[in-house]
């Protein structure tokens, strides 16, 4: 969410900096030999779409071995010489992309399913070895037809965290000191698939679930996709997103489509896609310096969808929301929190089959409450939390779990309505509007997967089983 507190009379003076930063030289420095990366043509594809791989390497060719990521690693792929080359490195990389040419073009086979696929490049100079990696995800040919679950990977975010090139969304580990506000996909990504994705898929594919996969941008560029599914997943640190996926995903839970968040943090920052999505926007704290600021309509306003000028809080899609959340175990707050879930509604659906009872708690041991977390305002009645819906949480929503967290001092000081000393909860909860919405309210629920936390997994069943399941 924030690495570095802001002080809001300070919002014009950075900003402006930000804007005026630009070309320092005209090219970047060559990382030392040997050396290998590259970035995809395109985040996803289907079976007999051709997807290039745009590489840089100081070696004369590069070693590709291809996996697709799930269950277990199964190699789809090998080329042992791949002519190569050394390429500049813009120096507005990160915001411009590479503009790199394609160096190896691949036509997706009809046989490869849909999946997260994983290319690992490999450049040998002498007894030296490089390595790097460029994900990309194949979808499914015919959306739906083995599988009524879809996992979209929060490949925005992805982006949003990479400072390759100089700059990020971030401040704390840039190039010059600064937040960049615009990203380029066409460029070496960090992925946090690993961290967050994998741990479910590796648990969903060996407990015998199918999943077809997408990216973030699919919501936005192929909607088409969502009608042939029952259940669309949000899995980990589902940070941003743009009007479009948002509008397309209300969309589907308004005509009976459920979906689960399995994320914290979840479509916290407003985004907007440019260069047909091989890029994206985000000004975050500094609103007024987006261009759309003077022009009075803020619906797109690249800030929080919480914000007061978007007025739009994430809560009326998922249930909850940052600005009620925060951290735990995490940027200084409950450092020595039980970073679990107390339930409260032990009888629901969700609980069947775990033996919870009232006050119990479950998750602590894999810290399934931890980082960043989502919540709502609550007021308690009789020993229940209930949501009083005034920051957006649907009429129809249940809090089933909670835990508390915190936003770290200073985080909040750059927003005016804001209260400085808010402590808000990790809010396990649901609502049906059309659709039926389950939310986590933490980005680590895959983490007690992971951990095979038996409560967890009974848990995760019953979501699956019952959102994917036929009406």
């Amino acid at each position: 969410m924030t690495r570095h507190s802001v002080n809001s009379l300070r919002l014009v003076a950075v900003s402006f900096v930000v804007v005026i930063a630009s070309v320092v030289h005209a090219e970047q420095m060559q990382p030392p030999a040997p050396f290998v990366m590259g970035y995809a043509s395109t985040l996803s594809c289907t079976p007999g779409e051709e997807l290039a791989f745009h590489l840089s390497s100081s070696a004369a060719s590069v070693r590709m071995v291809i996996e697709r990521v799930g269950a277990a690693n199964e190699v789809v792929l090998e080329e042992a010489e791949i002519a190569s080359a050394a390429h500049p490195i813009p120096d507005q990389a990160s915001s411009e992309g590479c503009g790199w040419p394609a160096t190896y073009t691949l036509t997706i086979p009809e046989d490869w399913t849909s999946g997260c696929y994983i290319a690992t490049l490999t450049a040998s100079e002498g007894d030296k070895d490089a390595r790097s990696t460029v994900l990309f995800v194949v979808r499914a040919a015919e959306p739906g037809q083995n599988s009524r679950v879809l996992l979209q990977l929060a490949t925005n975010t992805y982006n949003a965290y990479t400072n390759w090139g100089g700059h990020s969304l971030y401040s704390y580990h840039d190039r010059d000191g600064l937040q960049g506000h615009r990203v380029s996909f066409e460029r070496p990504l960090n992925s946090q698939y690993a961290n967050w994705e994998l741990p479910f898929v590796k648990w969903a594919e060996s407990n015998g679930y199918v999943i077809d996969y997408a990216v973030n941008s699919d919501l936005e560029f192929h909607p088409e996709i969502l009608s042939h599914y029952r259940l669309v997943l949000s899995v980990g640190h589902d940070e941003y997103w743009s009007s479009p996926m948002r509008d397309n995903l209300e969309r589907f839970i308004a005509d009976g489509g459920n979906v689960a968040f399995m994320s914290g943090n979840t479509c916290c920052w407003q985004v907007r896609s440019e260069d047909d999505g091989r890029a994206l926007t985000c000004w975050k704290q500094w609103y007024n310096v987006d261009p759309l600021y003077r022009k009075g309509d803020h619906k797109l306003l690249s800030t929080l969808w919480s914000h007061h000028l978007i007025d739009r809080p994430e809560n009326e899609l998922t249930g909850v929301g940052f600005l009620w959340g925060g951290y735990h175990r995490s940027h200084g707050q409950f450092m020595d929190g039980p970073a679990s879930f107390q339930v409260h509604r032990p009888d629901h659906w969700l609980f069947k089959g775990t033996d919870l009872k009232r006050d119990d708690r479950f998750g602590g041991e894999d810290t399934i409450v931890g980082y960043e977390c989502d919540g709502c305002e609550i007021e308690w009645k009789d020993g229940l939390p209930f949501p009083t819906h005034r920051d957006g949480t649907p009429e129809t929503f249940t809090i089933l779990a909670t835990c508390p967290v915190r936003w770290a001092p200073g985080d909040s000081l750059w927003y005016d309505r804001f209260p400085e000393d808010r402590t808000g909860a990790a809010v396990l909860g649901t609502y049906t509007r059309g659709g039926t919405v389950v939310t986590t309210g933490t980005t680590d629920w895959s983490h007690s997967l992971k951990g095979n936390d038996p409560t967890v997994i009974q848990i995760t069943r019953n979501i699956i089983d019952r959102l994917s399941a036929e009406p």
